[in-house]
């Protein structure tokens, strides 16, 4: 699977150990930074990541910041792009079999790595269930 991932600076360690985690599973990651952990705006990142998705060059996306809701709020406002913030692995997997979500965003300072881990894994490894959900899926993109 083709994935591109990004954070800010509060998200960048997390942002490696995932993206790290994601390649040994053998996904093609695409890094659209930062690459270290200098102060930056999380909205150009979320964009980058929400374009690749948007734009059909990635299959899904991750972000992370602090909390992950600054990434969501700015990736949901690319048409086309449903992001979710997840810290708890049963959300992961309703965010995706009941809202095809296809952008995940994490808050570095709410969940530790091993859980965000499980939550990329389960997020990862759960299909859109289509049927009734897709009807309230497409009033999302109005």
């Amino acid at each position: 699977m083709r994935i591109v991932i990004g954070s800010d600076h509060a998200g960048f360690h997390l942002k490696q150990t995932v993206a790290d985690h994601l390649r040994a599973a053998g996904h093609d990651i695409e890094d659209v930074g930062p690459q270290n952990t200098e102060s930056v705006d999380y909205p150009d990142f979320a964009k980058q990541v929400a374009g690749g998705v948007a734009g059909g060059s990635a299959d899904c996306g991750v972000l992370v910041c602090g909390t992950g809701q600054g990434m969501a709020m700015t990736a949901n406002k690319v048409a086309g792009v449903r992001a979710s913030v997840v810290s708890d692995v049963f959300s992961a997997r309703g965010t995706r079999a009941h809202n095809n979500a296809n952008v995940l965003c994490l808050g570095e300072r709410v969940v530790g790595a091993g859980l965000a881990l499980e939550i990329v894994d389960a997020w990862m490894g759960t299909e859109f269930e289509g049927g009734r959900h897709a009807r309230r899926v497409s009033k999302i993109e109005g």
